[in-house]
């Protein structure tokens, strides 16, 4: 083998490696980062439940008690 084969090799384990650690890392933060951020939290007027629904809902129904409520602000 020549000289300009072994570097070739090396370089593209040593890229092979970083890419796979990249890989490994991105999947990590995906798995442990929040769940969904996009959703919008809600807290019951009547009941108190507290709950998420999706990001286009303005007023959503509480599931315990039907009372329709306004997303809370943070």
């Amino acid at each position: 083998m020549s000289i300009a084969t072994l570097l070739l090799i090396y370089v593209a384990l040593a890229l092979g490696a970083i890419c796979g650690v990249g890989i490994y890392s991105e999947m990590e933060r995906r798995r442990f980062g929040p769940a969904h951020p996009e959703d919008r939290v809600f807290r019951c007027a009547k009941c108190g439940l507290v709950y998420t629904d999706d990001a286009d809902v303005d007023r959503s129904r509480c599931t315990q008690c039907g009372k329709l409520n306004e997303p809370i602000a943070f």
